[in-house]
């Protein structure tokens, strides 16, 4: 098995390595290709995702993200390298779990997964302006809607999951979103064994922001799911725990949910839960090997029953390396 390992950008850094060393302690024998992509490489070099790394992550087929800062202005010849990566490695797919953790900030009784398209929506990227009036153009295939929906109910069938809800807002949009909502409605009927409902986005962000624990899965496009994912998150203990995975036919990318955060980068507290949950996405959905996956979540888990935890989730914290050192010590554990 090989691993592309980008940390990108800030505490990517930081998590990203420790991340691979819980990785390493189920899995000796992976090998590992370090490559460089995100903003600190485009002002270093002049492109965020450079040919060299691309051309690796192609070649390992499974890649592990850090984390990428982004400009919020415009700035020429800069494409966030994340994007780009998703769209070049054929990564439709994002998974989002959202599973209740032994932490005062996470909420109980939360088993949820979203899945949302990751290739076009608004994150096509196509806009124009003329200084008085800017359009951005939202782009959802047929294509797309069926193999994102495929991706996700034969998810939901090898998880053993009842229902999917399906996410839109096709009464404003219903050429865009429609076209969403009908292509899942056609992949589920091959799926009889999974209930099938829909909602309305807007509903669908109040029922969960009140009650995460009435939904099963959700599937949405792309703009919609990286929107409720992220409210999602706040139930397992904020976007610190947050990991996910981006899948596709020929290769997949894990990568924890939070950015770069530049106020604590080199402090030694950034969470490195995510990027540890996401490495362990990685073994369950890509690589199959679910039972290798199970012992770095039970071992995340003790860790978090024990109290230990950085500041971000509780306080008093320690440092990333602490938080590291005592999930690898648990996955020891289990083998004795």
């Amino acid at each position: 098995m090989k691993l592309c390992v980008i940390p990108g950008d800030g505490i990517g850094h930081e998590v990203v390595p420790v991340a691979v060393g819980v990785l390493q302690a189920v899995l000796p024998g992976l090998q590992l290709v370090f490559a460089d992509a995100g903003w600190e490489e485009f002002c270093r070099n002049g492109k965020a995702l450079p040919e060299r790394t691309l051309a690796a992550a192609r070649e390992c087929g499974a890649v592990f993200f850090g984390a990428v800062s982004s400009p919020m202005q415009l700035v020429e010849g800069y494409r966030s390298p994340i994007v780009q990566l998703r769209r070049e490695l054929g990564c439709h797919a994002n998974i989002r779990p959202t599973l209740s953790l032994p932490l005062a900030s996470s909420r109980n009784g939360i088993d949820l997964i979203i899945v949302r398209e990751n290739t076009e929506d608004l994150y096509v990227g196509d806009e124009q302006s003329d200084g008085e009036v800017a359009v951005a153009i939202k782009r959802i295939t047929r294509k797309a809607s069926l193999r994102v929906a495929r991706s996700a109910f034969e998810l939901a069938r090898n998880a053993g999951r009842q229902r999917i809800t399906i996410i839109h807002k096709a009464n404003i949009l219903p050429r865009t979103d429609g076209l969403f909502r009908d292509c899942a409605r056609e992949v589920a009927r091959d799926f009889p064994e999974i209930a099938v409902d829909e909602m309305l986005v807007d509903t669908a962000a109040l029922r969960l922001a009140q009650a995460p624990e009435s939904f099963d899965m959700l599937l949405a496009p792309n703009l919609y799911g990286d929107i409720l994912s992220d409210l999602a998150a706040a139930f397992g203990g904020g976007l610190g725990l947050a990991p996910s995975l981006n899948l596709g036919v020929a290769a997949a990318i894990a990568e924890p949910v939070h950015g770069s955060a530049p106020d604590i980068a080199g402090q030694g507290i950034a969470n490195p839960l995510a990027a540890i949950l996401s490495v362990a996405m990685l073994l369950r959905v890509w690589w199959q090997r679910p039972e290798l996956a199970l012992r770095i979540e039970q071992a995340v888990r003790a860790t978090l029953l024990d109290g230990i935890a950085t500041p971000d989730v509780m306080s008093p914290g320690v440092t990333t390396q602490h938080l590291a050192r005592v999930v690898i010590e648990r996955i020891r554990q289990q083998q004795d």
